[in-house]
């Protein structure tokens, strides 16, 4: 959808007056009045519903390195999510694109550490991705409705939609959305000529655009699990209706000690951590 500076202008100043607060339910393009729907999705009769979907990360059950490695490769092939690599072979962090990735302690909780906490847990990697927050900053500050909630609690983002002004990422507090500087199909891993491979059941995107994780509702919509999830040790990564009382997610958050990312922003993560007790391998 091409968009000018004046339609620009008219959706940043009627975002502004209504709070950003449409949900998915009831927003509409306030250029064109049609309803704003999740692009590409369509729900079949076998498709995974919930009030409000969630996650539990499941700390002792990552025992490697792999571990880690298979459950975040799943998802960004699935996903067409560009790898762009310096000549040494790391990753060039200028252009580095992830939906789903891992981080020490420090950096994923933030203000949590202190001086007498074992070595094991300081420097045990944690998986991290979007939050799927209740009260997500960022589409509070969306000018036009590219990134909104669904009524499951999903955070969606249309790169159809995005017009890359990036706002988004500046009022995320989990750094957990990307920005495409060059075009992705630039990268290796996509690019047939330096033998790439693109899944043709996932858009790929262009220059210019946000991209994260979006719990996989292109999946969700066939009756299928995150791919994350699929991929991850077995109870590694659980994934269920937090509304559901007598869901697996619903039982381990109401029986076990889990800790969030941040909740004192008042954003209402979706994501659930179990440390346990075991040191990472």
């Amino acid at each position: 959808m091409s968009m000018d500076r004046r339609d620009f202008l008219k959706v940043a100043g009627i975002s502004s007056i209504l709070g950003f607060g449409a949900t998915v339910a009831s927003a509409t393009n306030l250029i064109t009045g049609k309803q704003l729907l999740p692009p590409q999705v369509e729900m079949n009769k076998d498709a995974l519903r919930a009030k409000r979907w969630a996650m539990v990360v499941d700390m002792s059950k990552f025992k490697t390195d792999e571990d880690f490695q298979k459950t975040i490769t799943a998802c960004h092939t699935i996903h067409n999510v560009p790898d762009f690599r310096k000549p040494d072979g790391s990753v060039d962090k200028k252009f580095e694109v992830k939906w789903i990735w891992q981080t020490n302690y420090e950096k994923a909780f933030p203000g949590m550490e202190n001086q007498y906490q074992g070595e094991h847990l300081k420097d045990m990697p944690f998986m991290v991705l979007c939050n799927h927050c209740t009260n997500p900053a960022c589409v509070r500050v969306c000018p036009t409705k590219a990134t909104y909630k669904l009524p499951d609690g999903v955070t969606m983002q249309d790169m159809h939609r995005c017009i890359g002004c990036r706002f988004c990422m500046a009022a995320c507090p989990y750094g957990a959305r990307s920005f495409n500087w060059i075009d992705p199909r630039r990268a290796a891993n996509l690019d047939p000529a330096k033998g790439g491979k693109v899944n043709p059941e996932y858009p790929t995107r262009t220059k210019g655009v946000v991209e994260k994780c979006t719990f996989c509702t292109e999946r969700l919509a066939v009756g299928k699990i995150p791919a994350c999830v699929e991929a991850a040790p077995q109870g590694a990564l659980l994934f269920g209706d937090l509304e559901d009382p007598n869901s697996e997610i619903r039982k381990i958050i109401g029986e076990k000690l889990t800790i969030r990312r941040k909740p004192e922003l008042g954003t209402g993560p979706a994501i659930y951590y179990l440390i346990g007790g075991g040191e990472h391998a």
